[in-house]
C-alpha cells in the first residue's frame, strides 16, 4: 500500500529507477534500451517520477572526502521554542550544513556537517553555536562510512505486483 500522496510504483517503474541507479549517466534512449521500452514511455515516467517526488534530482554524487572535506559530524541543536523557522534560515547560511531534520526526542534538529580540518569542523560549530535561536548543540563525529547513502533496497521492498501499463516491457525472467 503506498503512503498518503505517495505514488504507486510498477514493475517498470522499478525497472527504471534499477537502471538509473546502476548506469546513472544513462539518458532516455539507453534507459529505453535497458528496460525494453519505447524512448517516449521512458520520458512519460521520468516525468510522472519526477512529478511525484520519487525522483528529487539528477545532481552528481561528491565524494566529500575525495573534494577535500574528510571530517564529517552529526549535531544536535536543541533551539528556543517555535524557532524552526529561524534556524532553518540560520542553517541554510551554513555552507557546512549538508543537511537537516526536524526530530523527536532530546533535540530538535540534526545536522550532518562536513569539513575540511577539525579547524573548520569547529568553525561551524561556533557558527552554528552563535545562533540566537540555538540553545545548546552536541556533536558527535563521524570516524568512518560503513554504508553509504542508499535507497534502492528500502524501494525493492514496495510490492511489485501491480503490472506495468507499458506493452512492450517485459521483465527479464531468472
Amino acid at each position: 500500500m503506498a503512503a498518503h500522496g505517495a505514488v504507486t510504483l510498477d514493475e517498470l517503474d522499478f525497472a527504471l529507477l534499477t537502471a538509473m541507479h546502476h548506469h546513472p549517466r544513462a539518458g532516455a534512449l539507453e534507459l529505453s534500451r535497458l528496460v525494453n521500452v519505447a524512448r517516449a514511455t521512458v520520458h512519460s515516467r521520468l516525468r510522472r517520477l519526477e512529478n511525484a517526488g520519487v525522483l528529487a534530482g539528477y545532481e552528481p554524487r561528491i565524494g566529500l572526502s575525495a573534494a577535500g572535506f574528510g571530517v564529517q559530524a552529526f549535531v544536535t541543536l536543541e533551539i528556543v521554542q517555535g524557532a524552526l523557522d529561524s534556524v532553518t534560515s540560520e542553517l541554510e547560511s551554513i555552507p557546512g550544513v549538508l543537511e537537516a531534520f526536524a526530530t523527536t526526542g532530546a533535540g530538535d534538529v540534526l545536522c550532518r556537517i562536513a569539513a575540511a580540518s577539525h579547524d573548520g569542523l569547529q568553525a561551524t560549530l561556533i557558527a552554528l553555536n552563535k545562533s540566537g535561536v540555538v540553545s545548546r548543540s552536541t556533536s558527535v563525529i563521524a570516524l568512518s562510512e560503513i554504508i553509504s547513502l542508499r535507497t534502492l533496497p528500502l524501494i525493492a521492498t514496495l510490492n511489485t505486483e501491480k503490472a506495468s501499463k507499458a506493452p512492450a516491457f517485459r521483465k527479464d525472467e531468472p
